[in-house]
């Protein structure tokens, strides 16, 4: 799919706005300058941006109610997918929470939302917070097991776990709910056939 294709694909199907997609453009071009020094994105994606990374983090607009509560987003990395759905979200009430252990990957998250005049905070180790959030996200963080424990251990209220996983994703939900049961769906990923969003509903 081509840079145009996912620009009309994002405000067509996700309603992403021309500021939004302004905006986006603004955050690639700082990502690309910043990915020369740093290894925020596999350099071989570079050129597929819009589509790898952009398009895969914004789908899961779909699934979040943005007029009211907030989303933390684990392990967000160059801000996939939190800072695209931070992008997205027209509510000046609705929080984001980016967390990310690497202090050059912040500092340039803060940066970014500082330029975009973005409703983001930007907070370190996941494992040193209480998360108190409507919906938890992560599309690279850890071991899907690894997600689970966060989200029952460390997030406070109820709240929708949303995964963007591979091709393994039904084996993934085997192995991680092989003592406990909880509600989930698994919806297609627009960006790969073979790749699913997995949706738990956790109630505390």
């Amino acid at each position: 799919m081509q840079d145009k294709e996912v620009i009309n694909t994002l405000q067509n199907q996700l309603n992403y706005s021309e500021k939004n997609i302004s905006d986006i453009k603004i955050f690639i071009d700082e990502l690309l300058k910043a990915n020369k020094k740093h290894n925020f994105i596999s350099k071989n994606t570079e050129k597929v941006i819009w589509y790898r990374h952009i398009l895969d983090s914004a789908q899961l607009v779909k699934f979040i109610d943005f007029s009211k509560g907030s989303l933390s987003d684990l392990g967000t990395g160059a801000g996939f997918p939190g800072l695209i759905l931070a992008l997205f979200s027209k509510n000046k009430d609705f929080h984001v929470k980016l967390y990310e252990k690497s202090p050059v990957k912040r500092a340039f998250l803060k940066n970014i939302s500082d330029r975009l005049a973005l409703k983001i905070e930007v907070r370190g180790d996941v494992y040193e917070h209480f998360i108190d959030t409507d919906y938890i996200v992560s599309r690279a963080f850890k071991k899907l097991e690894a997600i689970i424990q966060v989200s029952r251990e460390i997030a406070k209220k109820s709240h929708k776990l949303i995964i963007l996983k591979g091709q393994n994703a039904q084996e993934d939900l085997k192995k991680a709910f092989n003592k406990d049961k909880y509600d989930y769906k698994l919806e297609n990923s627009i960006t790969n056939e073979e790749s699913k969003i997995i949706i738990v509903d956790f109630k505390k």
